[in-house]
């Protein structure tokens, strides 16, 4: 029973990391209905944004040694700025093309940004060290609680609380829910698309960054590809929770992570290497039985 509680803490610590990823796809595609693959690389530039570049193994610090309150701050308005600067490069060129073309020009910014940290960082995994005071544990009994995944979950709830109430209460935030809906109707209305989508992206970019910086302080390491399988992840959780509805890509993300986090924990030791391939078959199963996942959005039904 200890054994399942401790994997079962482990569990919600990385389903937290996976909700937050899928937060910010999802809100993305509930306005612009554009499935952002580059959300990932938001998080890879955050993580390099820590550090000063160089092509060494160990990587020096360079915003993470200020202030804990001027790492947060800096590394959110970093990934605010590239995932607004995509948008109005890129994406907003391309309002009126179809979803195929636009998940096709989010692979191809995915490229380009992933490059970009190669040209400036190099190739090689690097080494960091970021608070490493959140590796402490609090014991409780038997019951071990890490620093690091208890701020990950209390930062994940503070995170959808805030967004929700931003959503529900905020001027913006009912435009964006306005647009979500039904876009024409909500531009006929007077709400300016152009804003409401850049909010969106905003948003998305501060969840990455957030993310990034857990996500650090989690692994201790850095690649140019590092935000990918967060994303793909992430992705996984938005439909099985339910393209287009948030709540369903909070929940997709802890199922997501509960379940990989329990076939990790109980696989037999000679088929634990296929982990991921259990997971998402598990996921094809659930997607059989509700096709349009676990929360659909009615909004999405109709509108297709």
């Amino acid at each position: 029973m200890i054994n399942f509680l401790q994997n079962l803490i482990d569990a919600l610590s990385l389903g937290s990391l996976y909700a937050l990823v899928a937060l910010g796809i999802g809100l993305v595609f509930g306005v612009l209905r554009l499935v952002n693959f580059a959300h990932g690389d938001y998080i890879t530039i955050g993580a390099y944004a820590l550090i000063v570049p160089s092509t060494d193994v160990t990587a020096r610090l360079f915003i993470g040694t200020w202030d804990w309150a001027a790492v947060i701050s800096t590394i959110c308005i970093i990934v605010v700025v590239v995932a607004l600067i995509t948008d109005a490069l890129v994406y907003k060129r391309l309002r009126q093309a179809t979803s195929p073309t636009l998940m096709i020009a989010s692979f191809a910014v995915s490229f380009i940004l992933q490059n970009g940290v190669l040209v400036v960082y190099g190739s090689r995994a690097k080494a960091v060290n970021l608070w490493p005071v959140l590796s402490t544990q609090i014991s409780m009994g038997p019951l071990r609680f890490p620093m690091l995944q208890m701020v990950t979950i209390i930062t994940t709830i503070v995170l959808m609380v805030a967004l929700n109430a931003f959503l529900k209460f905020s001027p913006t935030g009912i435009r964006m829910r306005a647009a979500a809906e039904d876009f024409r109707m909500a531009r006929l209305l007077g709400v300016k698309s152009s804003f409401v989508i850049g909010v969106a992206f905003g948003i998305s970019g501060l969840l990455a960054a957030v993310v990034s910086l857990l996500y650090v302080s989690q692994s201790g390491a850095l690649t140019y590809t590092m935000g990918v399988p967060l994303a793909l992840f992430a992705f996984t959780a938005v439909v099985i929770g339910g393209m287009g509805s948030l709540v369903g890509a909070v929940v997709g993300g802890f199922v997501v992570g509960i379940l990989i986090t329990m076939l990790q924990a109980y696989l037999p030791p000679g088929v634990r290497d296929f982990r991921d391939a259990f997971a998402f078959g598990v996921l094809v199963l659930v997607l059989l039985v509700r096709p349009s996942g676990l929360v659909p959005s009615k909004t999405l039904i109709t509108r297709v």
